[in-house]
């Protein structure tokens, strides 16, 4: 139960309980523990906040130096390490070693939100001290979250441990489930996750899941999946919620609240003291140079009078070195008003969901009228609707180059679409003076297999 019992803490400590007097208090079960926690709907949505608090600092979901999204795009070809940190390095070479300690936090940290999801739903399972209302909601909350990281650690490790409970003994013990497994649950989630929750977001913040932003995830899990009409079909549903969501001008995209936003972590989150994006405190260089910058090759896939080489990517110089960075967050550091959420879902991926799904089904015209709305807003041509001479795999070549452009540093989509697209042995194989096939996916940690006997290691390490 030891994932239990740092849930309960984290939950006293978003109480505003003093964490010193709570480890001091003698609690004989994690059963009293839990009816503890679960006797109110007021506690009850703490621990819901909880988890998205924990979003916040786990290692994989915090937009930081160890999050999937620097890791992953530094294992496509979107960021490079301009640091000889050995941890980047190995994900930028795609040469990870099992002992990798950024590898090691992204799967920890992933399971340990999982964690909390299972013990909310524990929790708020047959609760009659919760509002039926309030107790369907936070359920929907937990299951969606449960998904979305499950989703992360199918796709960046394959066949994983699907871990439903709270019970350590029996999860420590877990061997690999099947990939279709794994997105067989993260499906049903989140279609119970879409039937419990609203439409609206709580007070107007988009921090919280609701309807849309399951529909939103069940688009990108039906694309990678093959299923087209499916995901063609949950992106029109959030596209035509127009009443909620908009295209913005660029600089307005990662604005806190932002009605291109489907999904955004504040920075708030946790009690922390800054109010910039992690993004923003790492990507932005000032007066000097970061961790990580764009590739040069990235740079060069810009058409001159895109406008997101402007408002999405900055330079640094000095005498003698020059970088590009990330720049879609403007704050780099900052302790007044909030002015930035980290984005984790928009609008603009759903367009280009659509357009992919509707060019896998032959849809060749709807493919470029969305895939024109994303060119159009940054300035660029649009494709001819009318040419007769353009092919499905043109098109999709065409989405697949304005998804990297569009969505860059966004937690690991680059990373994920080549490998999902059977593209990543052609495009980084010519990169990567060490890339094998097999690095499409990570290692399991070696600290995991030396505490469960009955994990086995992706092929390759």
């Amino acid at each position: 139960m030891k994932y239990y019992k740092i849930f309960i803490l984290a939950l006293a400590c978003t109480l505003q309980l003093s964490c010193e007097d709570f480890v001091e208090v003698e609690i004989p079960d994690d059963r009293i523990i839990s009816e503890s926690v679960f006797s109110s709907d007021e506690t009850a949505n703490s621990a819901v906040k909880g988890i998205y608090n924990e979003l916040y600092q786990a290692t994989f979901s915090s937009g930081f130096q160890t999050s999937v999204t620097v890791l992953s795009a530094l294992s496509a070809d979107n960021l490079k390490a301009t640091v000889t940190t050995t941890n980047l390095l190995e994900f930028e070479e795609n040469e990870i070693f099992i002992s990798n300690s950024y590898n090691l936090g992204i799967w920890s940290s992933a399971y340990n939100i999982i964690y909390m999801a299972n013990a909310v739903l524990e929790g708020l399972r047959d609760n009659s001290n919760i509002s039926p209302e309030l107790n369907e909601k936070l359920t929907g909350e937990a299951r969606f979250i449960r998904a979305f990281t499950y989703y992360y650690l199918v796709n960046l490790y394959g066949e994983v441990p699907l871990v439903l409970s709270t019970d350590y003994d029996d999860n420590s013990r877990k061997t690999r489930n099947s990939s279709s497994e794994i997105y067989n649950q993260i499906i049903q989630d989140l279609e119970i996750a879409a039937e419990q929750l609203g439409s609206t977001y709580e007070n107007g913040e988009r921090l919280r899941a609701n309807r849309f932003t399951a529909m939103a995830l069940l688009a990108r899990v039906y694309l990678h999946l093959e299923e087209w009409e499916l995901a063609e079909d949950y992106s029109t549903e959030v596209i035509e919620a127009s009443q909620t969501f908009e295209l913005l001008a660029h600089e307005e995209v990662f604005l806190a609240n932002s009605r291109e936003a489907i999904w955004q972590i504040s920075p708030r989150e946790g009690g922390a003291s800054q109010t910039n994006t992690r993004e923003g405190a790492l990507f932005i260089m000032l007066n000097n140079r970061g961790s990580v910058a764009l590739t040069e090759d990235f740079i060069e896939s810009f058409e001159s009078n895109d406008t997101r080489l402007e408002q999405w990517i900055g330079l640094f110089t000095t005498e003698n070195e020059s970088y590009y960075f990330p720049y879609k967050y403007k704050v780099k550091n900052a302790t007044d008003e909030i002015s930035e959420y980290s984005m984790v879902m928009r609008l603009a991926e759903q367009y280009l969901i659509r357009a992919e799904a509707h060019a896998r089904q032959d849809k060749l015209m709807e493919a470029i009228e969305d895939l024109n709305k994303i060119r159009q807003r940054s300035n660029l041509s649009a494709q001819n609707t009318n040419d007769p001479g353009i092919n499905q795999d043109e098109i999709l070549n065409l989405i697949l180059e304005e998804r990297r452009k569009e969505l860059f540093t966004e937690w690991g989509l680059r990373w994920l679409d080549l490998k999902r697209s059977g593209e990543a042995d052609a495009v980084l194989s010519s990169k990567k003076p060490f890339w094998e096939d097999t690095d499409v996916f990570y290692p399991i940690p070696e600290d995991e297999l030396r505490k469960n006997p009955n994990l086995t290691q992706n092929e390759g390490y």
